[in-house]
């Protein structure tokens, strides 16, 4: 089901960004402006959200309508608009194994030194053209005019607190570890990874399918609950992943400063020797990787880990009792039990 939604999307996304040059004549405007931004949103790529949409959709509508797909698109492009600034936020010169927005542009300017802007000014705005675009791309839809405007709003609200869950990140990667409480941490989860990829896809969907207000909140509660436990296990990921398949090491959580429920439960939990050291590495003044090490040693030696994946299995639990019962067509229901089962590896 999930290959099969996201085998359309991919060909969607391609029509699409073909279609916007011939409307807008965007390679005419500017040829590194289309190619970079053409280059970028067609890398492979999960899909989560577009698919999330879909299922969202097609689980309550009995029909098909023209667009569909090409409306979730604006999720996906929202999401590669953030991921650019996100990068440069980041100081990131990868994205999804290639060259990120602003090191792509970088290069088109060819090391000329006599100008005053770089790669990642091109960037900001290169992604705010891919905002534009989302926009677009959600108005394709051809359905009830009055749904159409709900859900176009919970699109702008996605916007919205993702912007504000990543304000909110970097604000709280200033304060001192030992003034930060797991709520802090858990609304950074919330708004800038379980809202914007799980519970806004699945209720836009649900929203423009006319469904009750009983089965969105059902699925809004669904997504937040199975987005937490996600963050919880990338935050894992991170630090104990193989380099193999996260494509990093796993000490550049550490090394970036995170402030994860991982590092908060150890920092709560660490002897006095322990607390020093974790706030030494918080405070970005690491003398090295033996000093990672050492955080990620108390990391497991705390507890924190056993922790997390408690964690995690209490709020696939809670999840899954919020699915159970939902009133949606059933093979999309299962598709969204196996999906869950799948990115949780529960």
């Amino acid at each position: 089901m999930f290959l099969r939604i996201k085998n359309k999307i991919d060909r969607e996304l391609e029509t699409y960004l073909t279609s916007v040059n011939k409307l807008y004549s965007l390679k005419t405007l500017s040829p590194e402006l289309y190619g970079n931004i053409k280059e970028f949103a067609c890398r492979p790529g999960k899909r989560v959200r577009p698919v999330l949409f879909c299922i969202g959709y097609l689980g309550f509508s009995k029909k098909t309508p023209p667009g569909l797909y090409r409306s979730a698109l604006s999720l996906e492009l929202l999401h590669d608009f953030m991921l650019v600034h996100d990068d440069i936020i980041d100081k990131s010169d990868t994205r999804r194994g290639r060259p990120a927005m602003h090191t792509l542009l970088k290069k088109s300017l060819g090391g000329n030194k006599k100008i005053c802007f770089d790669g990642e000014d091109l960037a900001i705005v290169a992604g705010d053209v891919m905002y534009a675009m989302a926009l677009d791309a959600f108005l394709a839809v051809r359905e009830e005019a009055a749904r159409k405007e709900k859900t176009f709003r919970k699109l702008f609200l996605a916007a919205l607190y993702t912007g504000s869950g990543e304000f909110i990140e970097l604000m709280l990667g200033a304060k001192p570890i030992e003034c930060i409480a797991q709520r802090e941490i858990y609304k950074v989860y919330d708004y800038k990874t379980a809202n914007y990829t799980f519970a806004s896809p699945l209720t836009m969907g649900a929203t423009l399918a006319g469904a009750k207000p009983s089965q969105i909140k059902k699925l809004y509660s669904y997504g937040m609950l199975l987005g937490r436990a996600f963050q919880i296990q990338d935050d894992i990921i991170g630090v104990f992943g193989k380099i193999k398949e996260t494509g990093k090491s796993n000490l550049t959580d550490i090394k970036e400063a995170k402030r994860t429920i991982l590092i908060w439960y150890a920092f709560n939990h660490a002897g006095k020797k322990d607390k020093n050291l974790i706030k030494k590495v918080m405070e970005n003044k690491t003398d090295g990787n033996p000093e990672l090490l050492k955080v990620r040693a108390i990391i497991e030696k705390t507890g924190a880990l056993d922790y997390a994946k408690k964690e995690i299995k209490r709020l696939y639990a809670l999840a899954q009792k919020e699915i159970s019962s939902l009133k949606m067509a059933p093979r999309y229901k299962q598709a969204l039990e196996a999906f869950s089962k799948s990115i949780l590896k529960a």
